[in-house]
């Protein structure tokens, strides 16, 4: 868990270990494995999974563009990190759609 909290310190220096505990807990069993444990922005069909999955089912969220634009600029945000943790991602994707107390 601190290894997922320092990574997403890395970005936001004020987020808050309840939140990360609980899309740790969210992800589960996805984080045991090296791969599916990392975003790909490269990816088309890993960006569709946290767009649907993540953005639309977990948060309700409607509008397609507005979460590719959010998973965009997560992406650019993390674009010198080789190794985009997939519990950061999900954490900036809630935090730029507002959604970080949803999950306090």
């Amino acid at each position: 868990m601190a290894d997922y909290l320092a990574d997403v310190k890395k970005y936001d220096a004020t987020a808050d270990a309840a939140v990360v505990d609980k899309i740790v807990k969210h992800l589960g069993i996805a984080l045991r494995n090296r791969d599916s444990s990392l975003v790909s922005c490269s990816d088309p069909s890993e960006l569709e999974r946290v767009r649907e999955k993540w953005c639309k089912k977990k948060f309700g969220e409607t509008d397609d563009a507005k979460c590719d634009s959010v998973i965009e600029k997560v992406c650019e945000t993390m674009s010198g990190d080789n190794s985009k943790s997939r519990v950061t991602f999900y954490y900036l994707v809630a935090k730029h759609l507002g959604k970080l107390s949803a999950l306090a």
